[in-house]
């Protein structure tokens, strides 16, 4: 019987239910939803899958255990009774590669690390034998979560984090990440029978985000993960299996109206390069395009989008026309649907619409909002 193993899946605060249900989806267990991480009960073959299948989720954490600690005494202590030698070879490369602390009577990220990594190398003296650790192998990063001198502690088996797909080398001015992109348009009805215009489409993340869904793209199937070199933990035979599944679940001659648009020439050439890179740039029409062209001649379609903000004030003296153009083009068009995140808190006074819903999400550590314009869904076919 495969070992099973509690797995920390951190995401957006706000985003939670979105990447719940995509774990559900995969067909594993959830052990806790709490603030920005979901925990799921997986093995071997779960790691590997959720690196690479997950959209919404920032990386995939083993977690090796948890403990309460209210000082570093405490800390080194509980770190030290962690059956270490489980999961680092004596080869291993070990280190604590961020702690967070909220509402904790240890806050100190510097000091954390520095007596956690000592009660390891303490641990693993007494398991392997040895006085010094050559530390020339696999990596096995360790992330450290302090929550009300409640400590959980996991290994990072992601590496670069997953909203590095691996297409986006060239950005716009303000990026949306590519997991909170496809967590927004989940949040949404759209699916790939349906018309998706973005005309702030930037470096062109929506738009991507929502080809790779419609063909059925892994997001990491382009990319590599830390814990691939784990051969301790993870048999090699897991990942081909997990890249061979991802193979063939995908279609990438799928139909779909997918648009971007933008005003800048440049950026416009940026996002069909990015497009290119993801293997998706036949199912997206790109077009320089100002806000002011936007139409579609059919019935239902979405827009999906993240207009500027005004990030500088000399831009914020902008933002009530553009908001306002945003809201005539949208009643201009047939029955669709508006979806819209920025950190414009009077977005809806120049939308002219009280929106349906509007769920606050931190993007970083900056307040955003999601409007969400509901429009009519289509008839179903007889």
């Amino acid at each position: 019987m495969k070992k099973t193993f509690e797995l920390i899946a951190p995401c957006h605060f706000g985003m939670e239910a979105v990447l719940k249900r995509e774990i559900t989806d995969l067909g594993y267990d959830i052990a806790s939803v709490e603030d920005g991480r979901v925990t799921f009960i997986g093995d071997d073959e779960a790691i590997c899958r959720g690196n690479v299948f997950l959209r919404t989720a920032e990386r995939v954490l083993l977690k090796v255990g948890s403990f309460h600690a209210e000082s570093f005494e405490e800390l080194f202590q509980g770190t030290k009774a962690i059956c270490w030698e489980d999961y680092i070879p004596q080869d291993g490369k070990f280190w604590v590669a961020k702690a967070s602390s909220i509402k904790s009577k240890l806050f100190s990220p510097s000091d954390i690390q520095s007596i956690m990594k000592k009660a390891m190398v303490e641990r693993l003296k007494g398991a392997y034998g040895v006085e010094w650790f050559p530390e020339t192998g696999s990596s096995y990063p360790l992330r450290v979560f302090l929550h009300k001198d409640e400590v959980t502690v996991g290994i990072d088996t992601t590496g670069d984090s997953l909203h590095k797909r691996g297409y986006r080398t060239l950005t716009s001015k303000a990026p949306i990440t590519e997991t909170l992109a496809a967590a927004l348009i989940m949040l949404t009805p759209w699916n790939k029978d349906r018309i998706l215009v973005d005309p702030f489409c930037g470096s062109g993340t929506f738009v991507i985000e929502a080809a790779m869904m419609a063909a059925n793209m892994a997001p990491g199937m382009n990319r590599s993960f830390l814990s691939e070199d784990w051969k301790n933990l993870i048999p090699r035979k897991c990942w081909y299996e997990t890249m061979d599944e991802a193979n063939d679940l995908l279609d990438s001659n799928v139909k779909v109206d997918i648009q971007g648009y933008d005003i800048d020439g440049d950026i416009v050439k940026a996002a069909r390069a990015n497009a290119e890179s993801a293997g998706v740039d036949h199912m997206i029409h790109f077009q320089e395009r100002p806000l002011a062209a936007l139409s579609h001649p059919k019935k239902y379609g979405f827009i999906i989008t993240n207009p500027p903000y005004g990030e500088r004030i000399e831009e914020k003296k902008n933002l009530p026309d553009l908001y306002r153009q945003i809201g005539e083009r949208y009643k201009a068009l047939d029955a669709w649907s508006l979806y819209m995140i920025t950190a414009y808190e009077e977005a809806e006074k120049y939308i002219g619409r009280k929106a349906d819903k509007n769920r606050k999400i931190y993007n970083g550590m900056m307040k955003t909002y999601f409007y969400q314009f509901m429009g009519p869904k289509p008839p179903r076919p007889r």
